[in-house]
């Protein structure tokens, strides 16, 4: 009921459908009691056998007796009607009513699930917006060991788990329970002995019925688990069909995925066949239940006579009445117990506090005037330090590049620049104030990245370009298109700006990609400009083209430069050699090979003078 109460907050926006819902099932539970008792007229007049009997007037003698004066003012209602007008025409009128509780009973069943459905759906779309926005502002370490596929498993079938289960009770809280104390209200004004005689076995049915949903919540977290699992097989496998292709890996991924399908139908059958097992056992238990009212029920008809026939076969009516409330109920109770396993998933996103959340007091920085500093910082993914003791100053205007073997630590640095990750130690700070204090999304609009990566996405030209500036026009991204030495291609392709690139940028070539990548931010115009290996994945022709437009993006910039090529940093302002998180070594071009140390033996290694 815990992860139930989290999931009803959701609700709050829409409680005015809530409430109609609610005044809609309660007349709907009141008109579905009454359907049956309106039975009684209607069975009198057919099985009257009793015409020319002259019913005395009836006295109201107190709340107690009220039965005896509304079954004495019914029977001299019916034959006195019946002496004046005929059987039949009574018999039309008791339809008419009959059908009139019907409509209405089905009317205010209409709106209520009417009402609902907006309700529901609201929820739905509301834990899909608050989970996707929640999921792109955790860190990236948040999802550095989790699935992708089980991440999007969360937000498409958990989340529809929950309205399927978890929302279905809002239905059912209020129409089933009160379905089921108005129908007891008319059994016990029909007959208390008989109903108490009933009540002492719906408690041993309750109790029979409980015990098969016990264990759902463990299958069912089972099979949203597996779910998830399978998901990121197939996100994996369409990510990387090229190496599973040329590999001729297709059998590895294929067994992978069958053993995964074959789990989920293993837990799927055993989770389905006790939630199946539900409805027919509360119907039987229920038909067992009758059948003793019915045993029961003919001795007080038959021999004591205390019942009127017509009001047993009503009470029959009344006494199944329960039987679909209940059916409802139970098959609600093993959907909070499904329900359960995936609002826990769905929470565990929700309820994550992001340790790179922004401070209450933390400022909004719209420009950049000085320096970054980088201040004695150490950082570690998991156990092992990356950086240690890491210290490093950038003026304004500078360009600053990176260089080392893999796993020196370059890249860290431009996470923590970008506060994808916060420092272990030390601080870094962007004139002169700390980038904790400052709004992640200020920091982030006074930088530019370009990364290895070319991370694009399946959409026009012009949309990629839009991620860096919404409100470019089309000669503003043209312009910067002519920058990064894109337009040369773009300005050939069938529909320019407007043709759409595909799955991650699948139908151009690599340099084409990083110079739209280039493009993207050179269109927002950041002061500070990082690049992280930027032309590693390029041919010498490419790398050309793009490294002509770096040199044209880092004019008038700031620039922290992660290389692996050489031959793109030699006309930085500083030159930083990193060897297992530390600086080793750091001047310009020539003063780094007159020194002829670490530096030296990188460019020797790639064939440089």
């Amino acid at each position: 009921m815990n992860y139930f109460k989290q999931i009803l907050r959701f609700a709050k926006p829409y409680k005015s459908y809530g409430i109609l819902n609610i005044i809609c099932n309660i007349f709907y539970a009141l008109f579905s009691a009454l359907s049956f008792i309106a039975l009684i007229p209607m069975l009198k007049v057919l099985f009257n056998k009793d015409e020319g009997i002259v019913y005395p007037k009836p006295e109201w003698k107190g709340i107690v007796s009220s039965k005896e004066y509304l079954t004495d003012s019914l029977n001299l209602y019916i034959s006195d009607t019946i002496a004046s007008e005929g059987k039949l025409q009574v018999l039309t009128y008791m339809i008419i009513v009959i059908i009139s509780i019907f409509m209405l009973k089905n009317l205010f069943n209409y709106l209520a699930m009417y009402f609902i459905t907006f309700l529901r759906n609201g929820v739905l779309r509301d834990i899909r917006d608050e989970l996707y926005e929640k999921t792109i502002s955790l860190p990236l370490s948040f999802f550095s060991e989790k699935r992708k596929g089980d991440t999007m498993a969360r937000i498409s079938t958990d989340v529809l788990e929950i309205q399927h289960s978890f929302l279905s009770i809002l239905e059912l809280i209020v129409r089933e329970p009160l379905t089921i104390i108005f129908t007891l209200i008319f059994m016990f004004y029909l007959s208390t002995k008989l109903t108490l005689f009933v009540f002492i076995f719906i408690p041993i049915s309750g109790f029979l019925i409980s015990l098969i949903g016990k264990t759902l919540k463990k299958h069912s977290d089972k099979v949203q688990q597996e779910q998830g699992f399978f998901l990121s097989i197939v996100e994996e496998t369409l990510g990387g069909l090229k190496v599973i292709k040329g590999f001729n890996a297709e059998g590895i991924f294929g067994k992978k995925f069958k053993q995964s399908t074959k789990r989920f139908f293993s837990y799927s059958n055993t989770l389905l066949n006790r939630q199946n097992l539900a409805s027919p056992t509360s119907e039987f238990l229920g038909i067992c239940v009758i059948s003793v009212l019915l045993w029961y029920g003919g001795r007080l008809v038959f021999i004591d006579g205390s019942l009127e026939s017509e009001m047993f076969l009503a009470y029959i009516g009344l006494a199944y009445n329960i039987l679909t409330p209940a059916k409802a109920i139970s098959k609600a109770n093993y959907g909070v117990k499904k329900g359960n396993a995936a609002a826990e998933r769905v929470l565990e996103i929700l309820n994550t506090t992001s340790p790179l959340q922004d401070h209450p007091d933390a400022k909004e920085k719209k420009e950049f005037t000085s320096d970054i500093s980088i201040e004695n910082i150490s950082f570690k993914y998991e156990d092992e330090y990356v950086l240690n003791d890491f210290s490093l100053q950038v003026p304004k205007g500078s360009s600053v590049a990176l260089v080392g073997q893999s796993g020196s630590g370059k890249s860290t640095i431009a996470n923590l620049v970008t506060r994808f990750y916060d420092v272990n130690k030390g601080s870094i700070k962007i004139d002169g104030i700390d980038i904790k204090d400052l709004t992640k999304h200020s920091l982030r609009d006074l930088m530019g990245l370009v990364t290895q990566d070319s991370i694009l996405f399946n959409e026009s030209i012009k949309n990629n370009l839009l991620v860096g500036d919404p409100t470019a026009s089309d000669e503003e991204i043209i312009k910067a298109l002519k920058i990064a030495n894109a337009w040369e291609f773009v300005k050939d392709l069938p529909t320019g700006i407007e043709t759409n690139i595909g799955d991650s940028g699948n139908k151009i070539s690599g340099g084409q990609k990083q110079r739209l990548s280039i493009a993207r931010a050179v269109l927002k115009n950041p002061p500070i400009m990082i690049l992280d290996e930027a032309t590693s994945a390029l041919d010498t022709e490419s790398e050309r083209l793009v490294q002509s437009a770096l040199e044209n993006m880092m004019k008038n910039r700031t620039s922290i430069v992660i290389a692996h090529r050489l031959s793109t940093i030699q006309n930085s302002d500083l030159i930083v050699v990193m060897q297992k998180g530390k600086i080793v070594e750091q001047g310009t071009h020539d003063e780094l090979i007159a020194k002829d140390g670490i530096y030296q033996k990188l460019v020797n290694m790639q064939s440089l003078e």
